[in-house]
């Protein structure tokens, strides 16, 4: 997200609400981890998104969306959706920002079968992550 932020003067970084979608942890604790993880980021702010993007882009006041590529399957997709969303809002521009390559293989899914597992997360996310994943599966 650091790199995001020198590259735009402000930054929103939504977090989705779809009450369908299965997750570990619900939105409140999700936006919480976002805030505490990029707190330090002045012009970083987190916030709460339902519906279409593109909704919440104009919602937000956002003319680009910013997202991150792992590998060439995520480019597939991400331009597939690049392509609707902005069939959906003409004016709405996506960019497309690679991982860093220490990062490319990670995965949510993989991150929670490590912590599941009582593997160390710790390479993989941030440490306020990592202690809310500890916390979450012994509890749970």
């Amino acid at each position: 997200m650091a790199r995001a932020a020198r590259l735009f003067a402000r930054v929103t970084v939504g977090v989705a609400d779809h009450s369908e979608k299965q997750t570990l942890f619900t939105v409140e604790e999700r936006l919480e981890l976002l805030r505490a993880v990029l707190g330090q980021l002045d012009n970083v702010a987190v916030a709460r998104v339902q519906g279409l993007t593109v909704a919440a882009a104009r919602a937000l006041g956002c003319d680009t969306l910013l997202r991150g590529l792992r590998h060439a399957g995520d480019f597939e997709y991400e331009a597939q959706m690049a392509r609707t969303n902005r069939a959906l809002a003409p004016a709405l521009d996506t960019v497309f920002l690679p991982s860093a390559s220490e990062l490319g293989h990670v995965s949510s899914t993989f991150v929670r079968q490590i912590a599941r597992l009582g593997g160390d997360v710790t390479a993989f996310v941030p440490p306020a992550v990592a202690a809310a994943l500890a916390r979450k599966l012994r509890a749970g």
